[in-house]
């Protein structure tokens, strides 16, 4: 199975179709330079990729206000922010937020498809969805998971806090962990 294999999967998918808008780019990853690390968000952003076909950007092109605090992050490690492979919990986009659980179920197959095809060294989720989605509903309160390193068969998952500026935690919360991965020499290069 290849990355196109899976999109082409994604567009024919009907499991969600009361429930969703089909994902409008052909692509469902966002390659980067390498996939040493991967991050996956929860689900397209309703005025991101879905209508922009850029990943991180508005229609405008401008980056919206989660890429510049997820750049922040990334700055510690000095990388890039589109040097990163990135892709969504959820593949298409929710009618309702409260549909994402049900979603992220359906989209699961596929994301563990897409992971053993990407092969990275690490997995960083954006946030609580796409951390039960890959971890399962193991922990009550998403703080007891984030910035520790979980085991995926054989890849390591580091949740962290959505990087959503309308969060709190979104960059100090998130920023001790990667000031931990710029400890360990953990860079995407």
């Amino acid at each position: 199975m290849t990355l196109d294999e899976l999109d082409r999967q994604v567009s024919e998918c009907t499991l969600c179709n009361s429930l969703v808008e089909k994902f409008p780019a052909s692509k469902t990853v966002f390659l980067g330079k390498n996939n040493k690390f991967v991050l996956i968000g929860e689900a397209p952003a309703n005025n991101g990729w879905r209508k922009s076909n850029m990943l991180w950007r508005d229609v405008t092109g401008k980056f919206l206000p989660s890429a510049v605090v997820m750049q922040k992050l990334l700055d510690v490690i000095d990388c890039n922010l589109l040097d990163v492979t990135f892709l969504e919990a959820v593949k298409c986009y929710t009618i309702n937020r409260n549909n994402l659980k049900v979603c992220s179920k359906n989209c699961k197959s596929i994301i563990m498809q897409q992971i053993e095809i990407l092969n990275p060294e690490l997995i960083i989720t954006l946030g609580e969805f796409p951390t039960r989605n890959l971890l399962g509903n193991d922990f009550k309160k998403f703080s007891e998971v984030v910035g520790k390193f979980h085991n995926l068969g054989k890849y390591k998952v580091l949740p962290i806090y959505h990087p959503s500026p309308v969060s709190p935690m979104s960059y100090k919360g998130n920023l001790p962990i990667f000031e931990m991965l710029k400890e360990k020499k953990y860079e995407n290069k």
